[in-house]
């Protein structure tokens, strides 16, 4: 003989309170189940048909509204909405920055915020923004300094969630092309700051499709302001030297955030040759106007174009002579024999050091070994 149903009920209010609650969303999920499995399988000849059907039978056959949902926290109330029709975006706001490969970045994690009220502390800004998502607040040298305040008036938002940008970009007002908020504190009513988040796709920008983009035509460019997209550094180069192919703006691996340095690649060599012998370029940009540093890129993986690896065992060239009438990769030994020659002592060796950036060194080559035949 079956046991009434009236049994089930009052072993259910036996349980603890974690208990109904975890019963009551597995019993939820199991009956969505199996009403989306009966809708998928049965095809109605109509429409109307379906809907007089389902409400007079299946609506009442799976009618489980008895269940006190009431009695659960939004959270697990989201829990159970969310395992019952899974979201193609349901993971946007999970720990990583990009859950799904099928949903592609598009901004960097670390947002820039300008003009903030003097007074205002990294716990009122952390206030502010935290509703965009989970958040601490940065600027240069703060560990060192200890500072609570900001000391320049700007700060840096590092948002664990890139679907955190989303929303906060969403909520800026825009000002010519310019994106800002009104943010208060203890001695300034809604102050108008300025949020400059960092699009991925600016980092790259490839200004000729005809040319092939050659390494040993590259340039580094040191102090970069952070704001200078891609493009724009590519025109910058273009107009003073002519023939630029491609320009990168070298980003942090972790926030996808320019670091304030950038490559610029040339489709000719006179054009190269001449951005090389410059050493430095005024910048401006808008409000900023700054002096740039440009180097020779230096590569990590070049035979030596001396003896082409004969003196090295095929080991890659450490060393890059990046004075005009050089800029050729030499091993210990090569750059000692051809930098011993007159007029040659004073010629810059670069090694490259901290991942892309070039280093000037001082080399002192050791007198050539002569050997009898």
């Amino acid at each position: 003989m079956t046991a009434p149903v009236t049994t089930d009920f009052a072993l259910y209010k036996d349980f603890s309170s974690w208990e109904r609650e975890t019963a009551t969303m597995s019993l939820a999920n199991s009956l969505s189940c199996a009403l989306e499995s009966s809708m998928k399988m049965w095809q109605p000849p109509s429409g109307k048909m379906f809907e007089e059907l389902r409400e007079s039978r299946l609506g009442a056959a799976l009618d489980y509204s008895w269940l006190d949902f009431g009695s659960l926290s939004s959270d697990e109330r989201s829990l159970s909405s969310d395992s019952r029709t899974p979201s193609p975006f349901a993971g946007a706001s999970a720990t990583s920055s990009n859950p799904s490969p099928s949903v592609p970045e598009t901004y960097s994690r670390k947002v820039f915020v300008g003009g903030l009220p003097p007074d205002i502390d990294q716990d009122e800004i952390k206030e502010h923004f935290i509703r965009f998502g989970p958040l601490s607040v940065d600027w240069p040298h703060k560990a060192q300094s200890k500072a609570y305040f900001p000391p320049k008036g700007y700060a840096f938002l590092l948002f664990r969630d890139e679907v955190s940008v989303h929303r906060l970009v969403k909520s800026c007002l825009t000002d010519e092309g310019k994106l800002y908020m009104f943010v208060s504190s203890v001695t300034q009513t809604n102050k108008k700051v300025q949020i400059r988040p960092w699009k991925l796709s600016d980092s790259d920008y490839i200004m000729d499709h005809t040319q092939p983009i050659d390494p040993r035509k590259t340039i580094f460019i040191g102090g970069v302001p952070r704001p200078l997209k891609a493009c724009e550094l590519a025109d910058i180069f273009n107009s003073r030297y002519g023939n630029v192919c491609y320009a990168g703006i070298d980003c942090d691996p972790e926030l996808k955030y320019p670091k304030g340095a950038g490559r610029v690649t040339f489709s000719s060599r006179v054009s190269f040759m001449s951005a090389v012998s410059c050493r430095f370029l005024q910048v401006t940009y808008g409000d900023i106007d700054k002096k740039v540093e440009v180097k020779p890129y230096v590569l990590d993986d070049q035979i030596c174009d001396e003896c082409h690896g004969i003196h090295s065992a095929g080991r890659y060239a450490p060393y890059f002579c990046g004075n005009i009438h050089c800029l050729r990769y030499y091993c210990e030994h090569c750059w000692a024999a051809v930098h011993s020659a007159p007029g040659t002592q004073n010629h810059r060796c670069f090694i490259k050091e901290n991942g892309d950036r070039p280093r000037a060194i001082n080399f002192f080559p050791a007198q050539p070994r002569c050997t009898l035949p």
